[in-house]
Formats: structure tokens, C-alpha cells, sequence
């Protein structure tokens, strides 16, 4: 369910009495009563407020909140998060960074590596700058010499929260580093290593995988998600059209390119339990997971 549950105490009513009392919260900082909020009553005393409508992997703000005839004073800002249904492994024990524009993600540790366990969703680089995309979303750029974009797959946004974004391999390898800071864009070598760990290509894809088919398409075959990655089917970005959601991802390598028009990738499908380093045209828009420096 994506909402929460918070409250407050209201202990001074200011020589006047309180007429409305609640909270209020917004994905800005100080949020206010002309942003969402609740309403919890009157007078003084505890009240306890459910918060609704919320966007999964989102971070909020919240504050309580009391109005009288003098006007509305405020409690302390505290901020939280609501996990969307991905279906992590309940065994192991994650960790969390947040990227430029406040997008949270689960990490976890898988042998000497630490990886983000979702797939990057942000819109702007390292420095602030905005990641470009297209109107329409399945504009062909592929006559473009160095397409910089992101998209949400089909140009939906509630599609972001449970597969990220898919991004040109140009926008991947920009200088300006669209990973969090202290996090990058693993290299191919770096993926080899994860594969190595798991017990090779051939099996990694199985251990990689999230379980289920709430998100994969069945079969997904042999996934066991044991390390926590929960690796998402985001499908792919091609010039004039989106598909594949539901059946693979291909993950972008930083810099390995075999020729001039494309760079290396690492595919995971759900009719399979490997991991296979594969090419894909620069211009592809493909899911990307960060990997701590």
C-alpha cells in the first residue's frame, strides 16, 4: 500500500484555539498546508495521520502542523521513504544511497563489490545538469553523433519507479557521471568479476534475478535472486519504439566499445540463468546499476 502512517502533539495553542491540526508533506523540503496534507481534528492534544497517495522510491518530507486565528505554526521536518512491491531478498541486509534529485536505492554487498540493488532512475547528472529526452518518446536518434538522452520505457513515468530509466550509452559515459557521487558506472571488467564471484556467466543471471513474475515474464528461469541484486526486465529503447519490458534488460559497461558504433553490455533474460557481455548500439537505451567506487 503506498501510504504511511505519522502524527503529532499539539502542546501550546498560542492563547487561541486550534481550529485544524495535521500534517502536510511534499517531495521539496518544508512542506506546508498548501501542499498535500491532513486533516486530524482540533484543540490540543496527540494526533495520529495517515499519509496517502505516495509514489514508490520516492524520498518525502512531512510536518505537523496546527492553525489557529494567529496562523499556522509548524513541527520538525523528518523525511522517509515507501519501498515499491519489488521483491528484494528478505534474507539479506541492505543498504541505501541517494542520487542528485533525491531518488533512494536499496545496495547491497555481493562478495568484495558493493552494487546498487535497483536500477538508476535519475534525470539529471552528477552537477545538477538535466539528462535530455525526446518528444516524442520514440523520436529516432540514431542519426545523432553523440545522443545524450533518458526515458522512461514508453514514455511512462509510473514505469520508473519499478524498472528506472533507460539511457544512451553517450549520457551513460558523459564526464558529468550520471551515478551518485562516490558510485560509477561499472566497466566490463567489473561485471566479469561479479559473474566470476556467482560462479561464472552461465549461472549468474539465476542468482542475479528477482523471483516471480510480477515483473519478469514467465518462465524466468531459475531465478533465485540469493545475492539481493534483484535484477529487473526494463526492456530496451530502439529508434522509433520501445519493447522487450517483461522479458530482458541489458545492463550498460562504462567505455568498452568494439567499434565505433557500438559499446559492451550485460544481458540477463528471463528464459535463462546466464549473464551474457553482449554488444548494443550506443544511440540503445538501456537500464544502468551503479557500482560503489
Amino acid at each position: 500500500m503506498n501510504q504511511a502512517t505519522s502524527g503529532g502533539t499539539v502542546t501550546d495553542d498560542g492563547n487561541a484555539d486550534v481550529v485544524d491540526r495535521g500534517v502536510c508533506w511534499s517531495i521539496a523540503e518544508l512542506p506546508s498546508i498548501v501542499d498535500s496534507k491532513s486533516h486530524d481534528g482540533f484543540g490540543l492534544g496527540f494526533f495520529e495521520s495517515t499519509i496517502i497517495q505516495l509514489t514508490p522510491n520516492t524520498k518525502y518530507y512531512v510536518r505537523a502542523y496546527a492553525t489557529n486565528s494567529e496562523g499556522t505554526a509548524y513541527g520538525e521536518q523528518v523525511t522517509f521513504n515507501i519501498w515499491s512491491d519489488i521483491v528484494f531478498n528478505p534474507d539479506l541486509t541492505y543498504g541505501t544511497v541517494s542520487d542528485i534529485v533525491g531518488n533512494d536505492y536499496k545496495t547491497i554487498q555481493i562478495g568484495s563489490q558493493v552494487w546498487m540493488a535497483e536500477n538508476l532512475k535519475t534525470t539529471k547528472y552528477r552537477n545538477g545538469d538535466l539528462i535530455g529526452t525526446t518528444t516524442p518518446a520514440t523520436l529516432d536518434i540514431s542519426a545523432e553523433a553523440t545522443p545524450k538522452y533518458q526515458w522512461a520505457y514508453d514514455g511512462d513515468e509510473s514505469n520508473v519507479a519499478f524498472y528506472g530509466r533507460l539511457y544512451t550509452w553517450y549520457a551513460v559515459t558523459d564526464i558529468r557521471n550520471i551515478c551518485p557521487t562516490g558510485w560509477h558506472i561499472p566497466s566490463d571488467v567489473e561485471w566479469e568479476t561479479l559473474k566470476s564471484f556467482l560462479g561464472g556467466g552461465n549461472v549468474a543471471g539465476g542468482k542475479l534475478k528477482e523471483t516471480g513474475t510480477t515483473h519478469w515474464l514467465p518462465p524466468n528461469e531459475g531465478a533465485t535472486n540469493e545475492t539481493g541484486f534483484t535484477a529487473l526486465p526494463s526492456g530496451v529503447h530502439s529508434p522509433g519504439w520501445f519493447g522487450n519490458i517483461g522479458i530482458y534488460s541489458y545492463f550498460w559497461c562504462s567505455a568498452t566499445e568494439p567499434n565505433k558504433v557500438d559499446a559492451v553490455s550485460q544481458g540477463i533474460f528471463t528464459d535463462a540463468i546466464f549473464v551474457v557481455r553482449e554488444a548494443n548500439p550506443k544511440y540503445s537505451g538501456c537500464p544502468v546499476r551503479c557500482l560503489k567506487d
